[in-house]
């Protein structure tokens, strides 16, 4: 049984939009998935594509400044889906160094084979590896107060295993099309997440292969392909995806560029909970269930509840890091952290 066959939702869209009408704090408040139809069809890259594969790959050779990058590069049998070997220990796939122009031609020289090696430039800083492409191509977030550097996603027919992000997300589809499918967060109960280190893309990934559901091994996946939400993003297409969302990303093309833009909504001082997971995980997850529950209620008073309430009944000048965090006092919790862990 094929992942999508009948099992998904439609993800919500809106048409008709531009850069400047862009509704970032209603995406925000709603906080669920919304495909941005035709948002970016102006964009040069887009129109570029539109015209042919080589037609791309020499429009992002003009803003290419020479410097070496990153890819990963993965043998057929991987069928384009960079992973693990089957006991988990290692990744399926090459971390490699080259100049983009170079895997923009083996990309080419491969567009037709059935089952072609896989290569994948993922998440490369624009504004520093190709100068000058924001210029014709960018969603103009900056206006909205987001300040947020855009990053570019440059590969063949490549799936990017189902993960979440810490932070919101909006990706454009400027070259080929990608299939997204999409889960709330609580479905990580039933996705099957691999190891937290290491991973393919930087976080943890589904363990579940959506083209060839093992249900035997992984039956609750079935319960979250119950609340699955996709969609085709055409080249123009964009797709906001809140922070936490899973989401499975497949491109459909034998040459695809993809352009995101992450931003939290807390301020820089605040860090990601990811280092607090690892914290809890240590000190937390092995201690006798009764502890574990009274912890929970302490965790849920100071962390998960009401901010205000549990420093409410004192006076300001006593409330220490139950007061609101700031800038200086986020400086001084890291510090006496650090301290603590030193110890």
């Amino acid at each position: 049984m094929h992942a999508r066959a009948g099992a998904t939702q439609p993800i919500a869209e809106l048409h008709g939009l531009h850069a400047d009408s862009l509704p970032i704090d209603e995406l925000l408040a709603g906080g669920k998935p919304v495909v941005l139809r035709g948002i970016a069809r102006d964009w040069e890259l887009v129109n570029a594509g539109e015209q042919s594969m080589q037609s791309a790959m020499d429009y992002l050779r003009r803003h290419d400044n020479g410097q070496p990058v990153t890819y990963s590069w993965g043998a057929p049998e991987i069928r384009g889906r960079p992973f693990y070997n089957d006991d988990f220990t290692q990744l399926n796939f090459e971390v490699r160094r080259g100049v983009l122009s170079q895997v923009l031609d083996e990309i080419a020289s491969h567009a037709n084979d059935a089952i072609p090696p896989t290569w994948y430039v993922a998440s490369l800083l624009i504004d520093t590896r190709l100068p000058g492409l924001r210029a014709k191509n960018d969603l103009g977030l900056a206006t909205q107060g987001i300040d947020a550097p855009p990053s570019i996603w440059i590969g063949n027919r490549v799936t990017a295993s189902c993960h979440y992000d810490a932070m919101n997300n909006i990706a454009v589809c400027a070259v080929g099309r990608r299939r997204f499918t999409l889960f709330p967060p609580e479905q990580i109960h039933n996705l099957y997440p691999g190891p937290l280190e290491p991973t393919p893309g930087g976080q943890q990934v589904s363990v579940v292969d959506f083209d060839a559901p093992d249900f035997a091994r992984y039956p609750r996946f079935r319960d979250a392909l119950a609340v699955a939400r996709t969609a085709v993003l055409e080249p123009g297409d964009a797709i906001f995806m809140p922070s936490l969302w899973w989401h499975h990303v497949q491109a459909l093309e034998a040459f695809n560029v993809l352009v995101n833009t992450w931003w939290s909504s807390v301020p820089a001082h605040v860090p990601t909970p990811m280092h607090a997971l690892y914290h809890a995980i240590w000190a937390l997850r092995d201690r006798p269930e009764r502890e574990k529950q009274a912890w929970r209620e302490v965790f849920d008073y100071y962390v998960f509840g009401d901010p205000e309430l549990a420093g409410a009944h004192l006076p300001a000048q006593a409330r220490g890091a139950l007061a609101p965090v700031d800038d200086v006092l986020a400086r001084q919790l890291r510090a006496m952290l650090l301290a603590k862990l030193n110890r």
